[in-house]
């Protein structure tokens, strides 16, 4: 594995300046702190890499002071970012114009409704095709959707055959408004030795475009991220455990189909676990068929042959990324805050 590694000062826009009001918990949400503490290290394992990430554009710290930030979600309606702290139980929004603002508090429960609850936020975003911001919320443990205009929120889905999800965790939309989404018990006290913890699999969902629901994988230790590839024909699903930090692929089954088919572990990350921590995450798909993985010590670029070309590196456990502004923006969440990267490739999405 060949390693060259590129240092990037991050530079602060006078938009990343701007402190967000009313915080609490000691977050400050501003880009500032030392130099030092600022880095981006671009490091490449296999030729190609550069071919993706402009390792030679400035990369920019957008804000600070997070606990856990995670879940970002492009909004190419109005050009802004949104994006959680699952556990201090708030989401922001992030633009160009603005800089940084609450947009959800709290984002899942209110604190005297999260009794059991180990993280009651909400956790992974997803701008829904309908306009609607996709919601999944560990203290409703449900997926919800958003009104944009109005700001009422309602719930999709919150249980499966009687039972209450765990804490929905992630989710990604197909073209004809299928939801996919993960459900490991990370906002449970006690996770899985959670006596509130109903289900008997951390599972992985589809909620059809005509609400029916069904359960796709039951035999994922802690399921975390998902996303489709482009041509959407496969379900790309990570999983968070130390002990097997890896990425399965599944053929994605087509409305009212029955039993998923694949499953084949498509990447182990053992090979590039970091000092820094993290395990397979979040992640984010461009045109071209390439993973940007959230997790062990940044971000990992991952071909569709499933080989790791680098690593954006953030220097700590990073939990997501998505594609934003012109497409060719990779938006990353890592533990205590928001980075932007410039890409050579364009995302999947709507920009």
């Amino acid at each position: 594995m060949e390693l060259t590694r590129r240092t990037t000062l991050l530079g602060l826009s006078a938009s990343a300046l701007a402190a967000c009001a009313g915080d609490r918990g000691g977050g400050l949400n501003a880009a500032g702190g030392s130099q030092a503490d600022a880095v981006v290290t671009f490091e490449r394992f296999e030729t190609g890499f550069a071919d993706l990430v402009d390792t030679g554009a400035q990369a920019r710290l957008l804000s600070v002071g997070y606990q856990w930030s995670e879940g970002p979600a492009w909004d190419a309606a109005r050009q802004r970012l949104y994006f959680t702290d699952v556990p201090q139980n708030r989401a922001f929004s992030w633009s160009e114009a603005d800089g940084i603002s609450v947009f959800l508090d709290p984002s899942g429960v209110a604190p005297a409704q999260a009794g059991g609850m180990r993280e009651p936020g909400a956790n992974g975003l997803l701008m829904g095709k309908s306009g609607e911001l996709l919601i999944c919320n560990h203290g409703k443990r449900g997926v919800e959707a958003r009104d944009m205009a109005t700001g009422q929120r309602r719930t999709l889905v919150s249980e499966y055959n009687g039972k209450r999800f765990n804490s929905p965790n992630d989710l990604i939309e197909a073209s004809d408004g299928t939801i996919f989404f993960t459900d490991p018990p990370y906002g449970l006290e006690g996770l899985n030795a959670s006596p509130m913890k109903e289900q008997d699999a951390n599972g992985v969902y589809r909620l059809g475009s005509d609400g029916a629901l069904s359960r796709l994988v039951d035999d994922m230790t802690f399921p975390n991220g998902i996303v489709l590839s482009p041509d959407e024909s496969s379900l790309y699903v990570s999983q968070s455990d130390p002990e097997a930090p890896l990425i399965r692929r599944f053929d994605t089954p087509a409305q009212g189909e029955g039993p998923i088919g694949g499953g084949e572990i498509w990447f182990d990350a053992k090979p590039f676990m970091h000092e820094a921590g993290g395990l397979p995450d979040g992640m984010a798909v461009a045109t071209s068929g390439h993973i940007f993985l959230g997790g062990p010590g940044g971000v990992l670029v991952i071909d569709p042959q499933a080989r790791c070309l680098g690593r954006i590196g953030t220097g700590r456990a990073t939990a997501n990324c998505a594609f934003g502004e012109d497409g060719r923006t990779l938006f990353i969440t890592a533990a205590d805050r928001l980075v932007a990267v410039r890409t050579k490739v364009a995302g999947v999405g709507r920009f």
